[in-house]
């Protein structure tokens, strides 16, 4: 057959093949793409947001809390669905139980643009993390004994009042300024602080009891930044004023901000552990309010950054801070600052929790 006679016939081919394939694509059946979680994921966060992307895009009025479903076992979790692009989310009107297997469905009710549906139900399944039990406190070792302790400098403006002791190392007694102490062998007092002043270059065995100190200070600090499977990731997305926090492993990877009063909700056995990967910065005349019977001693924030106190602001807890903390005109704290460089005072009130 010549050159001339085939290429009609080719040519014809290709376009009926092409027209099969215009009127399937019209009548595509929509499926899930991909999901978040994904299916037999584990430690997944109790405040998580489920989404679900489809293959094609859906009829919106079709995506709701009948197509998009969400069990614990038995137990229907209530919650918002969303849809927008190719995405649907569902948010639960509460916070995930730990440690519990959860199922997200997608049911055939979830129809296309083109009017086709799922195949057929879509199912995943997906574990919380975080603890049924309560979580352990972190232990601060020698480092209890002191409501600051700080390894560069204790700088204080104007008068502030402190109640418990003051520890520097392995800076020196110099490095402790604004505080008109007096010295005394081994500590040092001074009238803004009921307690003692201790400083590395003290008279034995201040230096070495300094030096276990500090050193149990970032022991703690390392066990709280790497305790794992948090109740809570991404909070908020680091903005918590206004909300209430119940007991449980929270997690940040940048800033945390405090712009509002936030009230810690718990019983005083209960404990609490922030894990702030950025800094810590709490706005003025802000508070952190206990609830409950909850315990500023269960209370643990393991700042990356540098953790501030606006002016008159009130917080509450034990700061595990890797840099510095600065309280700024009139803020208080029920709790300790743990500063593994310096802490900064200006007209404070500091006290043991």
């Amino acid at each position: 057959m010549r050159l001339k006679t085939i290429l009609p016939i080719v040519a014809m081919m290709l376009l009926v093949l092409f027209m099969v394939n215009c009127k399937d694509d019209d009548t595509l059946v929509p499926t899930i793409s991909s999901t978040d979680p994904v299916s037999n994921e584990s430690d997944v966060a109790r405040n998580k947001v489920i989404s679900v992307i489809f293959s094609e895009a859906m009829d919106p009025s079709t995506i709701n809390t009948s197509s998009f479903t969400l069990k614990q076992g038995s137990t229907n979790i209530t919650g918002i669905v969303t849809y927008a692009g190719l995405t649907a989310t569902f948010t639960p009107s509460g916070t995930l139980m730990a440690a519990s297997d959860y199922t997200a469905k997608i049911t055939t009710s979830a129809i296309s643009n083109t009017g086709s549906s799922l195949a057929s139900d879509y199912e995943w399944n997906f574990t919380t993390g975080g603890s049924s039990a309560s979580i352990i406190k972190v232990n601060l070792g020698t480092a209890n004994k002191y409501v600051i302790l700080a390894k560069t400098a204790i700088n204080n403006s104007s008068t502030s009042a402190v109640t418990g002791d003051l520890g520097l190392s392995p800076a020196a007694t110099s490095y402790i300024t604004g505080m008109a102490l007096t010295d005394f062998t081994g500590y040092a007092t001074s009238a803004q602080v009921t307690g003692k002043v201790f400083a590395a270059d003290m008279a034995d065995p201040t230096p070495i009891n300094l030096t276990t100190a500090v050193e149990n200070m970032i022991t703690a600090y390392n066990d709280a930044a790497g305790r794992p499977s948090p109740d809570f990731l991404e909070l908020w997305t680091g903005n918590i004023g206004g909300g209430t926090l119940t007991p449980g492993l929270y997690k940040w990877t940048n800033t945390v901000t405090i712009p509002a009063d936030i009230t810690i909700s718990g019983s005083a056995t209960d404990v609490w552990i922030f894990q702030v990967a950025g800094d810590l910065s709490m706005s003025s005349a802000v508070k952190v309010i206990l609830s409950g019977g909850a315990q500023a001693s269960n209370i643990f924030w393991q700042v990356a950054g540098q953790v501030t106190f606006g002016t008159s602001s009130h917080f509450e807890g034990i700061i595990l801070s890797k840099t510095g903390i600065t309280f700024q005109t009139g803020a208080s704290i029920n709790g300790r600052a743990l500063a593994q460089t310096a802490v900064v005072l200006d007209a404070n009130m500091i006290n043991l929790p």
